[in-house]
């Protein structure tokens, strides 16, 4: 079976996406599962090895992809003239530059797994304020005409022309799709329709069978506590989402449920079920950060940040860190890299999961 090729965006280069790129691909493991390039500013990455204090990696800018050498001690980088000059660019802060930068670099490497060159894209972290005041500012004359996006999803969705998609959320085996996420939360009552949940169960169950689960096990939480108690504290279970589970196994998916939100995770982290279907953005976001995110009290400092957000539902495959750009950190080569690291592997799962379907 072929390593394949990820393209991996360096981020907002305000933030710590350079730095933990730096630190991701420093482990010489990663190349034994993968071939991956950076699509960024080479010279952003070339300040971040002084910031991890890795100055014996070797920064090797590509024009191409196929000008990559994919050697450990050595990132190579599809280089993207963004940050004219590093030394005057000031990390930590919001600005028109790096939200500029983080877009470009996300439309590049869609366009590049679009078009065949790269077999997965990971993304590090962009700011939803400076990319969008990055395209107002310019009106959207290097983004298509668009002047604005929510996020990574949206841009994802948008240049791959993708209608029904959704967001995963993972920490190892404990995974979480949505039915909806940004959105307020009476909104995301609103949103919880047949159709939806019908829908979000079956990308969930592709994305498993994407994986190499033989037989995935989709559980799906209801919406009211106690998964409202036969109509006693609301009724969306009754009229939603039970339809939508049996729609689902008439169609041979073995989804399970509703199942009370109180009890699902624990009973997914112990292995009853491979995926569970989430009716909000906060019902799956905790649990999954509870576990990933962890804190040494002692220390006074973050011992784990892991986790990995993939979107569902894309003709391409698409992950990413589950955390933001960590401005407060930029510069200080402190940061975590496990969730890029988990980033990249659930991308190399995925790429062998298609390669074999």
């Amino acid at each position: 079976m072929t390593k394949p090729i990820v393209g991996i965006t360096m981020g907002d280069p305000a933030g710590n996406g350079p730095e933990i790129t730096v630190k991701a691909l420093a482990h010489g493991d990663i190349y034994d599962r993968c071939r991956p390039i950076v699509v960024g500013d080479a010279k952003m990455l070339e300040q971040a090895r002084g910031f991890v204090g890795r100055p014996d990696i070797r920064i090797h800018r590509c024009e191409k992809v196929s000008d990559a050498l994919f050697t450990p001690g050595t990132i190579d980088v599809l280089h993207m003239e963004l940050i004219p000059d590093v030394a005057a660019f000031e990390l930590g802060k919001v600005s028109v530059e790096g939200g500029n930068a983080a877009f470009q670099c996300v439309k590049k490497v869609i366009e590049l797994a679009m078009a065949g060159e790269v077999d997965a894209t990971c993304t590090n972290a962009l700011n939803k304020e400076a990319m969008n005041k990055a395209l107002e500012a310019d009106g959207g004359a290097h983004s298509d005409g668009y002047t604005h996006f929510d996020g990574h999803t949206e841009i994802y969705a948008t240049y791959t022309h993708t209608k029904k998609y959704t967001m995963m959320l993972a920490h190892h085996d404990l995974r979480v799709v949505h039915v909806s996420t940004h959105c307020s939360l009476r909104e995301a009552c609103d949103r919880v329709k047949k159709a939806r949940v019908l829908e979000v169960i079956e990308i969930a169950h592709r994305a498993c069978k994407d994986m190499g689960i033989e037989n995935p096990r989709v559980a799906v939480a209801g919406l009211n506590p106690h998964c409202g108690e036969n109509g006693l504290f609301g009724t969306e279970e009754i009229q939603e989402i039970k339809p939508a589970i049996e729609a689902a196994k008439a169609e041979g998916i073995n989804a399970i449920g509703p199942i009370p939100p109180d009890s699902v995770f624990s009973e997914a982290l112990g292995g009853w079920y491979d995926i569970v279907v989430c009716m909000y953005h906060d019902q799956g976001h905790i649990p999954l950060k509870t576990v990933g995110f962890v804190y040494d009290r002692e220390k006074q400092t973050w011992k784990a940040v892991e986790g990995v957000n993939v979107t569902l539902g894309l003709p391409i495959i698409r992950t990413s860190v589950d955390h933001g750009t960590g401005f407060a950190l930029a510069g200080k080569g402190t940061s975590n890299e496990l969730s890029l690291v988990n980033a990249i592997d659930y991308a190399v799962r995925m790429a062998h999961g298609r390669e074999k379907a």
